[in-house]
């Protein structure tokens, strides 16, 4: 058995900075500190700053007055901001830099009079946030056949942003649907999302062309870890788990090659659990495909920078 390992996989630099604003605040202030909303969407990661003092609440009413309070990496709408302006909450923000900048694309082109077409899942937290930075109320889509059901006030005053998480297959088929129906609609390159996201894509659809089963490391509730299990099933059997607890040995059956990548806030450590797993147990060979090697690094809040 061989194990070909995606290159890249797992954290990004989002994610990076959103634990490490937590762990720097707990330094900084002790605990507690709140978060609100999982600062990332994977339960070992929740878990583990849990135990260093974390407290992860679904509003900031459940935050005491006085109390550090950090926004998770998935963005916050400005009415939470406001609120936690009128309470003098100390906040720290975690917002991935790649989601603010979503957020000013929405905020430029409502200022220019156009109505605003968000592709997104309903109730996820960045969909939310990102909705809630304009005051128009957003043309949800999240499907080709979404858009044949959104009507428009004005259908040369339009523009559209996307959630950063999607598939780049996926939001470039309804963007195409949004150009068919509204040719006048303006809105980011393709190539403006996530830079993670895409790296991520394009190297599942590389992998599972090589293996016969794909285990794609990540919560059921990250969209991205998601949306790898789904393009990598395009190729071969894939199979979504949060750790090596989760592996069925039925799914693995005449598999010689099984690939391996981690949605972007998963850690390296869940990927390496299930490698030590079949080295040990499986006698499996090792390796890591050529890939993208990642650099992007994003700065810490100013407050946190010399703790």
């Amino acid at each position: 058995m061989k194990l070909i390992l995606a290159q890249p996989r797992g954290f990004c630099a989002g994610v990076d900075r959103a634990i490490e604003i937590v762990e720097r605040a707990l330094t900084k202030y002790g605990a507690p500190v709140y978060v609100r909303h999982e600062i990332v969407h994977n339960k070992y990661v929740v878990d583990d700053l849990k135990q260093k003092g974390a407290v992860f609440v679904h509003k900031l009413d459940e935050i005491p007055d006085g109390a550090v309070t950090i926004f998770s990496a998935h963005g916050v709408s400005s009415a939470v901001e406001n609120n936690a302006r009128n309470r003098d909450l100390p906040v720290i923000d975690a917002t991935c830099p790649l989601v603010t900048k979503v957020h000013k694309q929405a905020q430029r082109k409502e200022k220019e009079g156009r109505e605003i077409v968000l592709i997104g899942h309903q109730g996820h937290p960045e969909v939310e946030g990102t909705s809630g930075r304009v005051e128009q109320e957003v043309l949800l889509v999240s499907c080709v056949e979404d858009v044949e059901k959104i009507q428009v006030n004005d259908p040369d005053k339009l523009a559209y942003v996307t959630q950063t998480t999607l598939s780049v297959n996926e939001t470039k088929d309804i963007i195409m649907a949004l150009q068919a129906k509204f040719p006048a609609i303006v809105g980011p390159d393709i190539n403006d999302i996530c830079y993670a996201t895409q790296n991520r894509q394009d190297a599942i659809a590389q992998l599972a062309q090589q293996v016969d089963v794909v285990l794609v490391v990540g919560a059921e509730n990250s969209s991205n870890s998601n949306r790898l299990r789904d393009l990598a099933a395009d190729y071969c059997d894939a199979y979504l788990i949060n750790t090596v607890a989760d592996v069925n040995l039925a799914w693995l059956v005449g598999a010689k090659k099984i690939g391996i990548t981690a949605g972007a806030s998963a850690p390296e450590l869940l990927v390496q659990e299930i490698v030590d797993y079949f080295k040990a147990h499986h006698d499996a060979s090792v390796e890591t495909m050529v890939g993208v090697v990642e650099s992007t690094h994003f700065k810490l809040p100013k407050i946190l920078q010399s703790s």
